[in-house]
């Protein structure tokens, strides 16, 4: 009865009823055929929404934002899981789906694909009201994996075409083909790679509720990074429902060791955590890092970024400023000619205070 009871509220969960449906761009980088992003599409098809999926023809991890774009015509070789045969075009349509689409190249060439040629020739330019990376085979947690991950990079590369993204990565790293989903498993509930699907559309349908019509569902320039944990639903229903909790990317997040192998002659990679990767510059540092949340519980983490890499406010950025001074000057030349210029023009033309701009 627990199973049964758990099962329907977990599927329940995805369909919440969205105050309106909305346009959505789909991408990650582990490949159009793979199992968490079709289950993902459909889940979000389900709630009424217009669903787009353009995603790299063959598995991309670990591309960051990098923007590759293929130099061939047509497929050298046989798309991920053998869905497009060798020959094909480089960018089309999956066999099956019309709005699966298929592109040779990065994550992040993927987004500018769509947004570029894809939605203008095939789909009326219509607009994308929402973006979403994922759900990622493999959590992406930390300030390190956000330069490197290919499901960031997708997600980057649409905010900064001023396209509201959702990062989503999941706990569950076998890569697998959408064709091998588990419609039965040994605990009586569904594939995790549903349940990873259902968790991000539920987190999607909490935007858009939460969104006024025709209102950004984020500002401009804003991103959410989702990770949630190991779904166990294969064997045991331990973790199944993660809450959501909010978090911020550094605080126990880990970077790269270089190990070598004095037998083999080899280096490997092992983690390594350090102040400068987790040291709180900028938002929240009362909030908990996405790392330890995730890594230590049944927890999923929702962590708030922006894409603006400037300098914070605060001393330590006021000590390097100070410290390249005189060599590098401490204003803006050119603005100050602008300002200086505009106050000569409203000598000239007596323009009365309350219509000036404000500056």
């Amino acid at each position: 009865m627990k199973l049964h009871l758990l099962s329907a509220v977990i599927a329940a969960s995805s369909f919440v009823g969205t105050s309106s449906a909305i346009s959505i761009l789909m991408g990650n980088d582990d490949g159009f055929g793979s199992a968490q992003i079709r289950e993902f599409y459909r889940l979000l098809k389900a709630s009424g929404h217009q669903v787009l999926i353009v995603a790299p023809a063959d598995n991309e991890s670990g591309q960051g934002g990098r923007s590759v774009f293929t130099n061939n015509k047509t497929l050298a070789v046989n798309s991920e899981y053998n869905l497009v045969p060798a020959g094909a075009p480089s960018l089309g349509r999956d066999p099956i789906d019309p709005d699966i689409w298929y592109y040779n190249g990065t994550p992040a060439a993927c987004t500018y694909v769509a947004l570029d040629h894809v939605i203008p020739l095939y789909y009326g330019n219509r607009s994308i009201d929402l973006y979403v990376g994922g759900p990622n085979f493999g959590t992406n947690l930390g300030n390190f994996l956000y330069t490197l991950a290919g499901t960031m990079g997708g997600t980057y590369a649409a905010i900064g075409r001023n396209v509201p993204g959702v990062a989503f990565s999941g706990g569950n790293s076998e890569q697998r083909s959408y064709t091998w989903i588990n419609k039965t498993t040994a605990s009586g509930l569904p594939d995790p790679a549903t349940i990873q699907a259902q968790l991000a559309t539920t987190l999607v349908n909490q935007l858009v509720n939460a969104t006024q019509p025709h209102k950004r569902i984020m500002p401009l320039g804003y991103g959410l990074n989702v990770n949630t944990p190991f779904i166990t639903s294969l064997t045991n229903d331990s973790c199944v429902n993660p809450p959501f909790i909010q978090t911020r990317m550094g605080g126990g997040g880990t970077t790269d060791l270089a190990v070598y192998n004095a037998t083999t002659g080899l280096f490997h990679y092992e983690n390594l955590i350090t102040d400068g990767n987790n040291i709180c510059i900028n938002g929240n540092c009362a909030l908990p890092g996405e790392t330890p949340i995730v890594d230590n519980g049944c927890f999923a983490s929702v962590s708030v970024f922006t894409i603006d890499y400037d300098a914070p406010l605060g001393p330590a950025q006021h000590g390097i400023r100070t410290a390249l001074q005189p060599l590098v000057a401490y204003e803006n030349p050119a603005a100050k000619m602008m300002l200086k210029e505009r106050k000569r023009l409203r000598d000239i033309l007596s323009v009365r205070p309350e219509y000036e701009v404000n500056e």
